[in-house]
């Protein structure tokens, strides 16, 4: 079997039942285009440094991609540094909902939960 370079074995991060079902309802309801994948990654800015980037997108030329309970997800290689080991849940409780990152590279989150130093 042919393996793309891009693609990789093991993921290097998880994604939690709540957060897979809610993405597959996501991609429903928002009609994601075919060959859009789960884009992970982080980017500069945020009240602590880096903010997550958590959305649908093609994959790109310096993109890692897996399969995550039947998700495709593609990553920057780049971006691995601060995401290895991260856990991507949802989260539907009285006093917050959404996507939350448990991520054991961050040094410091700020209150929302949004953004990290490393």
């Amino acid at each position: 079997m042919t393996k793309d370079k891009n693609t990789v074995l093991d993921a290097p991060i998880t994604l939690t039942a709540g957060a897979v079902e809610q993405l597959k309802r996501l991609m429903e309801e928002k009609k994601v285009p075919e060959g859009h994948s789960l884009r992970v990654g982080v980017k500069g800015g945020g009240c602590a440094g880096f903010s997550y980037i958590l959305g649908f997108d093609v994959a790109k030329e310096n993109d890692q991609s897996f399969k995550i309970n039947d998700l495709d997800v593609v990553m920057n290689k780049a971006h691995a540094i601060y995401l290895i080991g991260i856990e991507i849940d949802f989260v539907q409780g009285l006093n917050n909902r959404g996507f939350t990152f448990n991520n054991p590279n961050a040094k410091e989150s700020c209150g929302c939960g949004t953004s990290f130093s490393a």
